[in-house]
């Protein structure tokens, strides 16, 4: 292991050094804005080169558990704090990524989110936890009980990089999101790729079957906002519609291409 690297880590638990971006997920019909991701990056520096290298590094630590839950209580402190001061931004949603192994650790305890959510005046119904496909879950009907025990108190649950991966239809069945959210690859010229319209069509169907909403993600043409429109797509995000953003700004769809000039 990289000493130097891990006592950064310690560092930027222990100062809060980490920058906590908001991106909106727009409704693509009514060009409203849903929901916020919250996004924890280090500043880029000789150890941390990027977002990518550092969360890499994370995960090969014994600091996963204390630096999700440190980022939890970040991202919920920090988005309460930059909401705008008016009674629609009381509504939004907010999800936050949550690593699967995390909600299966037998060291966290049940509650502890909801007491962070009462401490900012949050409500589990306003919470999606957005979790990554690519990070494989192995026993399915143990994370489906989990599941449903935070369901129980009114969260959502949101799978992450559908698509990207060989795992996806599995993990779709057991746990039975609330939101399944399309990987960029897969958004990535879209109009054009019908391969990619295809498999986002097999998953748009079950999703109409299973109640789900679809966001897309790394939407960043207006000719791909157009034809998920056209198809039912229901939410999107990415450059086009927001970019990651310190305050909290609200998305929008552009009319057309000049608005990126």
């Amino acid at each position: 292991m990289n000493f130097k690297r891990y006592n950064e880590l310690k560092k930027i638990l222990k100062n809060e050094k980490l920058n906590t971006f908001f991106q909106p997920i727009v409704n693509l019909h009514t060009d409203e804005t849903f929901a916020f991701e919250a996004l924890n990056r280090p500043s880029n520096s000789k150890l941390f080169s990027n977002a990518d290298v550092f969360y890499e590094f994370v995960g090969q630590t014994d600091m996963v558990f204390a630096f999700e839950k440190f980022c939890r209580n970040l991202s919920l402190q920090r988005y309460m704090t930059r909401l705008p001061e008016n009674s629609i931004a009381k509504h939004y949603t907010l999800f936050l990524n949550v690593h699967p192994s995390i909600l299966l650790d037998k060291n966290y305890h049940n509650g502890e989110t909801l007491k962070l959510l009462e401490n900012v005046g949050l409500q589990p119904n306003q919470v999606v936890f957005e979790l990554t496909e690519r990070s494989a879950v192995t026993d399915f009907q143990e994370f489906e009980r989990v599941l449903s025990n935070y369901r129980s108190q009114g969260y959502r649950i949101a799978i992450d990089d559908v698509g990207s991966g060989y795992n996806s239809l599995k993990t779709l069945i057991y746990l039975k999101p609330e939101f399944i959210k399309l990987d960029r690859s897969l958004i990535q010229n879209i109009h054009q790729n019908e391969a990619s319209q295809k498999l986002a069509s097999m998953i748009y169907d079950y999703a109409e079957q299973s109640n789900t909403k679809i966001i897309a993600e790394g939407v960043e043409h207006i000719e791909e906002i157009k034809y998920l429109q056209s198809v039912g797509i229901h939410y999107g995000q990415g450059y086009a519609l927001g970019k990651p953003k310190i305050e909290i700004l609200n998305g929008s769809i552009p009319n057309s291409s000049t608005d990126y000039l």
